[in-house]
């Protein structure tokens, strides 16, 4: 395949996406990856991967990039001695705390990297415990450490002072610290601390036999079960060669626009509470409360956790059931029509989003923004409509985007994304094809590589899982999930810049961002 002018010998995964895998050495991994910026190619997710088996196989430093032809996914085996490789940030800003996170995990490091502190590790680990590595893991029971302080970045000048928010916050939402510079009330730096939320998901994976291990992705962040776990299930029946029936595929894409609808109404309503707007969050709530409670009559959950499994689905739709699927669309498409032009109309609620938490195209293109967020400023990226399969390939999705990069703008592509959903959902009930909705699903016994990318609600949701049908029954030697907010995050602490500290909950609740499929 040619990528950027590079002639790489790929492998194409057999996944409903055009998705390849290469073998790269150390020369080309930084060559490659400035090509690719210059070319427009986009960092979807970087991770680490300790392949030893044996007296073969060793540290695999890997990233996934999205180019015109697909997905990407490289791997560069790094040597015993030094396990490093070059940095990636200079081309792409987001794999600052990937490759950190990697450092934790596996002790692999980023030669040049200009910020080496520890990610997920705040200091509790025992000392020299590296959770990913097959060697390490019996350091596990060891006595763990005190938590150490995090070296913020202190900015010095006349009238600043520092204002810490976190990690524990009122409400219901989970932790992170977040270090406030400030001149009066206007903002001048922002700093996050994340990780407080880290479980060892991805260690878990390991110990799960592969058929069984979509119930711990659903798991991973319970506002996007469906795409993760229907992320996991491509990877998996890619490296069975599964072919999924037509019917499982529209089932699943049903799920996912539902799971895209109540988060949408949640924010909405969240949004217009965090203006001080309280009948906003009132009426939303409410939409949201009947759509979650018709997804537990229909699919048995209200999140509808554990309905995508390999090989297919567990629930069905009936004529009856799709016709109260469909009733409930027009229903709440009416409302929601009504509320869009409350909240266009409210002076009140125009003056806290117009301006406010600004990301300028420019600033996006170059930091890496992606998925709702990155389609508030100009960032045009939809698996649904750049990379379609089956079924988006026969619905003909339309992109929602706004180019003014400010909570008015990501309030107006939610708005666009839960009307067009909607529309999604009545043609997927009305054309539903007929037949199975489970395939059986054999996995093979041999090494094998699988990759699943799928466009969730934030974003799209990749993972990337390497298995070994030789091991036995716990045969995933390594499945690393990610998460859009590993990109979006960083991008957070630019969108607060000159604003002031009160509208900081406003900003924050317009990106949305996923602390527990961050930290894992």
């Amino acid at each position: 395949m040619l990528i950027s002018g590079f002639s790489l010998d790929c492998e194409r995964l057999p996944a409903p996406l055009p998705i390849w895998r290469a073998t790269v050495r150390n020369e080309t991994w930084q060559v490659l990856a400035r090509a690719l910026s210059e070319s427009g190619g986009r960092l979807v997710a970087l991770w680490a991967s300790d392949r030893t088996q044996g007296a073969s196989g060793g540290l695999v430093i890997a990233a996934a990039y999205a180019v015109r032809e697909g997905l990407l996914w490289l791997d560069l085996p790094l040597t015993e001695r030094a396990a490093t490789y070059p940095d990636l940030v200079p081309f792409f800003p987001c794999a600052d705390r990937m490759q950190r996170a990697a450092a934790d995990l596996l002790g692999v490091t980023a030669e040049g990297a200009s910020d080496r502190r520890p990610w997920l590790n705040h200091g509790a680990w025992p000392e020299d415990y590296l959770p990913l590595r097959r060697q390490g893991a019996q350091k596990a029971t060891a006595t763990p450490r005190a938590v150490t302080d995090y070296a913020f970045v202190r900015v010095e000048g006349d009238g600043v002072h520092e204002i810490p928010v976190g990690p524990v916050h009122a409400g219901i939402i989970e932790p992170g610290h977040f270090r406030f510079s400030v001149v009066g009330e206007k903002v001048q730096r922002l700093e996050q601390r994340l990780g407080y939320t880290h479980k060892g998901i991805e260690k878990r994976f390991t110990e799960l036999p592969p058929l069984q291990a979509h119930r711990l992705a659903g798991r991973i962040s319970g506002d996007s079960t469906v795409a993760y776990s229907w992320a996991y299930c491509m990877a998996l029946e890619s490296l069975a060669g599964c072919q999924i029936s037509e019917r499982a595929s529209w089932l699943r894409a049903l799920l996912l626009e539902r799971e895209r609808v109540a988060n949408h109404l949640g924010d909405l309503g969240a949004l217009g509470n965090d203006a001080a707007f309280a009948f906003a969050l009132a009426q939303f709530s409410r939409l949201r409360e009947d759509w979650l409670r018709l997804a537990n009559d229909a699919f048995g959950h209200r999140l509808m956790m554990d309905v995508v499994v390999p090989g297919g689905v567990t629930a069905n739709v009936d004529q009856t059931t799709a016709a109260s699927l469909a009733e409930q669309c027009d229903r709440i498409e009416r409302e929601v029509h009504e509320l869009r032009q409350v909240y266009d109309e409210h002076a009140g609620l125009q003056d806290r989003f117009l301006t406010t938490g600004r990301v300028l195209p420019e600033l996006a293109a170059r930091l890496g923004l992606t998925g709702l967020a990155g389609r508030a400023s100009g960032q045009a990226a939809d698996l649904r409509c750049e990379r379609p399969w089956t079924p988006y390939d026969q619905l003909q999705v339309k992109i929602a985007t706004q180019r003014d990069g400010d909570v008015a703008a990501r309030v107006s592509v939610r708005f666009d994304e839960l009307v067009e959903s909607l529309r999604l959902i009545r043609v997927l009930l009305s054309q539903l094809p007929d037949g199975p909705t489970r395939s059986e699903l054999r996995l093979p016994s041999k090494l094998a590589f699988g990759a699943g990318w799928v466009e969730g609600w934030r974003g799209e949701i990749f993972v990337a899982l390497e298995y070994d049908g030789q091991q036995g029954a716990n045969c995933i030697r390594r499945c690393h999930c990610h998460d859009p907010s590993w990109q979006n995050w960083p991008v957070l602490q630019h969108a607060v810049m000159d604003d002031i500290v009160p509208d900081f909950p406003l900003i924050n609740k317009s990106f949305n961002l996923s602390y527990s499929g961050h930290d894992l």
